[in-house]
């Protein structure tokens, strides 16, 4: 056993796989294990997961992750959960209610992704409601309320025979512990909750049409909503800790959104949470800006208050689709299946491999731009989530040739990622018009690793892009949470301080700033033409 006298685990369940992490005390990660989960994609919009399966997969993490770090189970201080916002739907005894066409239970699930509930949120957008004023004055069908109107409507019987409606991070701290406790991050962000006056607005429920959610008290949703962090139950119950190779009793802390777990491991650095965007690049896109004061930015969710950092108020926009853009794009290419195979080669993804050849051919990574010269690309495959929330957006992509080799793959991934770097150059400016101020960016998630991405982002926006000195700061995150619970630290602004440390700086050039501002204002162009084409 490796002689650490204390460590805390991270387990961030994604899209596509669950994950866990061992940290020291320090930040450090020790060990990691990760296993791919099912999502099933039906005709259209529809996405769906197994709560079941997803527990079994964070409880083999969980002990791959100890055993291989070598710390004894005993060393475990505290875990935390993050999750993407997905809702989780279980019946009488905490069994799994199916929420699609399949009648299958273990498809449990309604994916973030999923928008089946676009009409739902568009119904109650008429509405104007004041709460919809803490979702950037539009609600979005990522988020539960929408997809509770839908199952009501489509699936009476089962959204009736309901026990509880989860967000999937809570999902895993009640499957934990017992503990029906809701984090203020998820009911908050995605549950229309007020965290500012600690309560729920039964008004609201009754004006879209769940009123049996109000009269009810809200025992189905939350009636105990505590902060990213707090101790949950008496911590790891005999099942789950006999599941996971833990002992029993293990603190396990409330959650967070995966996106909130990635700001949670990388804002802490250069000079704190209130001068840093996060912003958290993986098969979507998150955006997350901390305030001490309420800032209403229309299109970008929030204010919401202490849904990240605990007594900051926090903004979220992103774009549903950012990392999976880029791969629906390249997947467009005749080249792709070729290159594919050379990326398989060199045990590298496409896109890195696509990064590395840019590379190659430029003598500065700034210049890599260039190899996109002439084609430009506004990636809303999945609507648009901000500033707009315009879930009908699609994508533009202009300039295309005949041109069938890797060179034209290459400049389609680097005009992918520039329109990327556009569409957070566009928040930005939003978020400032209205009095928020960011000085650099700190960057998380699979798809903004490579230095390359890095650098073209920085120089897309015009400002600094920062990493951190952990490899994954998601997990981080939710190895922060656990060290909250566990008594390592008093606060989670306390153990942001100790254990997210900054590594690279990426600052924009002033030698394609030029281009940058054309490229950007053509992308705009793009974006408002899509759309009045689409209204004609």
């Amino acid at each position: 056993m490796m002689n650490c006298d204390k460590a805390v685990i991270g387990v961030d369940v994604g899209s596509g796989s669950a994950r866990a992490g061992v940290f020291d005390a320090d930040g450090n990660l020790l060990a990691h294990a990760s296993r791919k989960i099912t999502l099933y994609r039906d005709s259209g919009d529809r996405a769906e997961q197994s709560s079941r399966e997803i527990w079994l997969a964070v409880c083999h993490c969980v002990r791959e992750a100890v055993v291989t770090s070598g710390v004894s189970p005993l060393a475990i201080a505290g875990m935390g959960f993050d999750a993407t916002c997905s809702l989780v739907v279980l019946g009488a005894g905490g069994e799994p209610l199916p929420v699609g066409e399949s009648e299958a239970p273990e498809r449990n699930i309604i994916v973030w992704m999923d928008h089946r509930a676009t009409a739902q949120a568009e119904r109650i957008n008429a509405t104007q409601h004041p709460v919809l004023r803490y979702v950037g004055g539009r609600i979005s069908p990522e988020m539960e309320t929408p997809k509770l109107a839908w199952l009501k409507e489509q699936r009476p019987e089962i959204y009736n025979g309901a026990w509880q409606f989860f967000d999937l991070a809570d999902f895993l701290t009640w499957r934990a512990t017992g503990d029906l406790a809701r984090s203020v991050c998820t009911v908050t962000c995605k549950w229309t909750y007020l965290a500012h006056e600690q309560r729920w607005d039964p008004d609201y429920f009754r004006a879209i049409g769940l009123h049996d959610l109000a009269d009810d008290d809200f025992a189905r949703i939350g009636q105990r909503i505590v902060e990213p962090g707090t101790p949950c139950g008496q911590g790891l119950t005999e099942e789950a800790a006999t599941a996971m190779g833990l002992p029993v009793g293990t603190s396990v802390a409330a959650g967070l959104i995966d996106a909130h777990a990635g700001g949670i491991g990388t804002v802490g650095v250069s000079g704190g949470a209130t001068r840093s965007l996060g912003y958290v690049f993986g098969t979507s896109s998150c955006t997350m800006t901390s305030t001490r004061e309420p800032v209403f930015v229309p299109g970008v969710w929030g204010p919401y208050y202490s849904a990240m950092v605990p007594g900051l108020w926090l903004n979220e926009g992103g774009q549903s689709a950012a990392g999976a853009a880029i791969d629906l794009l390249l997947a467009l290419h005749p080249a792709a299946p070729e290159a594919r195979e050379q990326a398989k080669l060199t045990g590298v993804s496409l896109p890195v491999w696509l990064a590395d050849r840019a590379l190659e051919a430029v003598s500065d990574a700034s210049y890599a731009v260039e190899l996109a010269n002439g084609l430009h690309i506004v990636p809303e495959f999945l609507g648009n989530r901000a500033p707009f929330a315009d879930p009908d957006a699609r994508a533009v992509i202009v300039g295309l040739g005949m041109e069938q080799d890797l060179k034209s793959l290459i400049s389609l991934y680097i005009a992918g990622i520039c329109g990327i770097g556009y569409g957070l150059r566009q928040i930005l400016g939003v978020q400032s018009e209205r009095g928020i101020k960011t000085e650099n960016i700190v960057i998380s998630g699979g798809a903004g690793q490579h230095p390359l991405v890095r650098q073209l982002l920085a120089d897309a926006c015009g400002l600094p892009v920062l990493s951190t000195r952990s490899q994954e700061p998601v997990l981080l995150g939710a190895a922060i949470l656990g060290t909250v619970a566990g008594g390592l630290a008093p606060s989670v602004g306390d153990a942001m301080a100790n254990m997210v440390v900054a590594d690279t700086r990426y600052e924009p050039s002033s030698d394609v700033s030029e281009l940058h501002v054309r490229r950007y204002e053509a992308w705009i162009l793009l974006q408002q033409t899509a759309k009045a084409i689409r209204q004609a």
